[in-house]
């Protein structure tokens, strides 16, 4: 049976006699090699923030929203699983083309056929009451993109030159120009520190990132000094500073998150019993400030225990990226780790109220069928890496 980098999948053949047979073990033998310990930390996220949103949202809206975060959930781990099971040079073969569909939908979604949610027009409305974000799905395009520019060259034992790097630069500017005309800060600083992870892993000279962190730190100020971000998303980002700048808005929802969080103590006032989150005092509290209910009612402990577990995650898809056979499975693997990181980062910062709130959803934990779909689907990436095996 040939072997190799990207033939890492069963090659089945059809007996007269055990083809079927053949089929079914190769399969088994696929789940059986899968990194495990990655799925079932995710799937735990995943049921937790199950409770955490219907402990929010159970006294408004009874069980919809956790049976939808269930459904959610259920169709993030399909996806996951269609991931694992694709074969790995097909994967990157699709790659280029997987992103840009991306760039498609980000395209559409400013069109009449984007809805306007919050004060950004980032959302795609579906029959059904369904909805989707494509800048979520962008974010898993987005390591697929950067991971075959970048990792030709590093498979032939060279670093990017500084074509490979420009063209790596306009890859992440499309979407992250494309994010920020909805406007939506938040997806575009996740795409942008992906980015910058990505370029570092493939070993770019330290003047090149030095200038691509002044380059976002000037597109901060810009966005928070011109019109680019409407009043309503400007006043979310600076809120956290002042609540009492906005005492009835933003600085509201940023105040009763903090007391949420300070009142939960180390073990917190218990599931469902939680006095901000079941008075619903928290406007959208199952979305951006899900992490306030469980230091409320988690406690300290069990907001610590989230933690470790969303860390574990992180440090799965390293270590995979370290034993990736090939610099695409490697930077694309760092990918995922840099965008879990930098966003979980953000969404626990807003609602401790150190970082401004830009609406980025917890991965897993927060309600949101995008959001889950493209951490599923980050899974299925690294776990496919996983299952390809190292050159000899």
């Amino acid at each position: 049976m040939p072997t190799g980098p990207g033939l890492d999948r069963p090659v089945l053949t059809r007996s007269r006699h055990g083809g079927m047979w053949a089929r079914a073990s190769g399969g088994a033998a696929l789940w059986a090699r899968s990194d495990w310990g990655l799925v079932v930390a995710a799937l735990g996220l995943s049921l937790i923030g199950a409770l955490l949103v219907y402990s929010a949202t159970r006294h408004q809206s009874g069980t919809a929203y956790l049976a939808r975060h269930l459904f959610n959930t259920s169709v993030g781990v399909a996806l996951a699983a269609a991931v694992t099971r694709t074969g790995y040079q097909w994967l990157r073969a699709a790659a280029p083309w997987l992103y840009l569909v991306s760039v498609a939908g980000l395209v559409l979604v400013l069109t009449p056929v984007g809805s306007t949610i919050n004060g950004s027009h980032s959302w795609i409305l579906l029959p059904g009451g369904f909805s989707v974000q494509p800048s979520e799905l962008a974010k898993a395009a987005l390591c697929l993109g950067l991971a075959i520019i970048l990792g030709e060259r590093i498979d032939r034992q060279a670093q990017p030159d500084a074509r490979d790097l420009l063209l790596a630069v306009v890859v992440a500017a499309v979407p992250i120009g494309l994010v920020m005309l909805q406007p939506d800060l938040g997806s575009a600083l996740v795409l942008g520190a992906l980015a910058f992870g990505v370029v570092a892993v493939a070993g770019t000279p330290k003047r090149w990132l030095a200038a691509a962190v002044a380059l976002v730190a000037a597109g901060v100020v810009v966005a928070l000094t011109t019109p680019v971000l409407s009043d309503y998303q400007r006043d979310r980002l600076t809120a956290f500073a002042n609540p009492q700048a906005d005492p009835q808005g933003i600085g509201y929802q940023t105040r009763q998150v903090r007391i949420a969080i300070g009142s939960g103590g180390w073990q917190g006032q218990g599931l469902f019993e939680g006095r901000q989150t079941q008075g619903g005092f928290i406007p959208f509290q199952q979305t951006d400030f899900v992490f306030s209910v469980a230091g409320e009612e988690l406690g300290f402990l069990g907001s610590a225990g989230l933690l470790l577990l969303l860390g574990f995650v992180v440090l799965r898809a390293v270590l995979v990226a370290a034993r990736a056979q090939d610099a695409f499975g490697r930077l694309m693997a760092s990918g995922v780790a840099v965008w879990f990181l930098f966003q979980v980062f953000e969404n626990v910062g807003m609602n401790l109220g150190i970082m401004p709130v830009t609406g980025l959803p917890l991965p897993f934990l927060s309600y949101g069928g995008s959001s889950m779909f493209a951490c599923w689907l980050a899974i299925g990436l690294v776990n496919n890496v996983h299952l390809t095996p190292r050159r000899r």
